[in-house]
């Protein structure tokens, strides 16, 4: 008979991953999904239930990679919330299954995962195309993913500058006291974006915040929110300029206004470019639109059970 399901909660699910694990699992795990390759990764796109009286939508995330033996799906809530409210804007679960017996293995915090493999994910992006002499990140919005950005980024690179923009300055006074390091608050997003080498977009916009006008030659623009495709975050012309690259076609052309509504055609996945199958563009203003994955949740859950049972032998 098997074993009930662990419960890990979120200060576990800090704990245990971490950023140093995270980044190479899921770029192999990126890959493989850009294989096509349904012994390596089972993914359909996200099934999405409409919650019109609360203005949000359910996410249905499942994923199968038979080859390592991982079946999982996140259960992800979210939201178009005002600046004014103390409502989340996600919320998420994720179940890890036993793929030969059925049975649900673990049961873990999904928000703690969700914001860590979106910026892992938008780091490795960077790594493969941001131009190595990068200096200045500009980060718009101050929620939790700007947050998990910030950590991520100046954990794996060396900016000798980075801006941060909200929509209100408290969101902006906020987010520079919880940070570990230097940051400066801007009080326009032209401020913040002008001359900067990476932009990250983590933003509630559902219009165009981001102008291409603004952005530099050769920055890389890692753009999270946005995921809905009648949502913006990035105009035409970024779009349209830019070298545009996601984490799945088939997810970017169902969900992303940026892409949809621009028109913007789609050079690669991310996978393709760690694949060595597409290339990566440097010179060139590049895109990564990145509307997350169930093979991401997938690996990031098996991370954090197999790092749990370690924990647990040790007791």
């Amino acid at each position: 008979m098997a074993a009930p399901p662990v419960v890990i909660w979120e200060d576990e699910v800090t704990e245990l991953l971490l950023y140093r694990d995270l980044i190479p699992r899921l770029e192999e795990a990126l890959g493989k999904f850009s294989r096509r390759d349904s012994a390596e990764v089972i993914q359909p796109v996200r099934t999405i239930i409409p919650l019109q009286k609360h203005n949000g939508f359910l996410g249905l995330m499942p994923t199968y990679m038979e080859n390592d033996g991982v079946l999982s799906t996140k259960f992800v809530c979210f939201y178009k919330r005002g600046d004014d409210s103390d409502l989340p804007s996600t919320q998420a679960t994720v179940v890890l299954l036993d793929p030969e017996y059925g049975n649900v293995k673990a049961v873990m915090n999904g928000e703690v995962i969700t914001r860590m493999r979106t910026a892992a994910a938008s780091a490795i992006s960077a790594k493969l195309l941001m131009r190595p002499e990068a200096e200045v990140l500009a980060i718009l919005g101050t929620g939790n993913q700007a947050l998990s950005h910030y950590n991520v980024f100046t954990e794996i690179f060396s900016f000798k500058e980075v801006r941060v923009w909200s929509r209100t300055r408290e969101g902006a006074e906020r987010f520079c006291k919880c940070v570990s390091g230097p940051v400066r608050a801007c009080v326009s997003v032209e401020e913040a974006v002008r001359g900067a080498d990476a932009i990250v977009t983590v933003t509630r916009c559902t219009e165009p915040v981001l102008f291409g006008q603004w952005v530099k030659p050769g920055a890389h623009v890692a753009a999270v929110g946005a995921c809905r495709p009648d949502w913006r975050e990035l105009d035409d012309v970024l779009m349209k300029e830019a070298v545009v690259y996601v984490d799945s076609r088939e997810g970017a052309m169902a969900e992303s206004g940026d892409i949809i509504l621009s028109g913007a055609e789609v050079l690669a996945e991310i996978g393709e470019v760690i694949n060595g199958t597409k290339p990566a563009y440097r010179e060139k203003i590049t895109v990564f639109k990145s509307l997350g994955m169930g093979v991401e949740d997938a690996v990031s859950a098996k991370l954090v059970f197999d790092q749990w049972n370690a924990k647990a032998s040790k007791q």
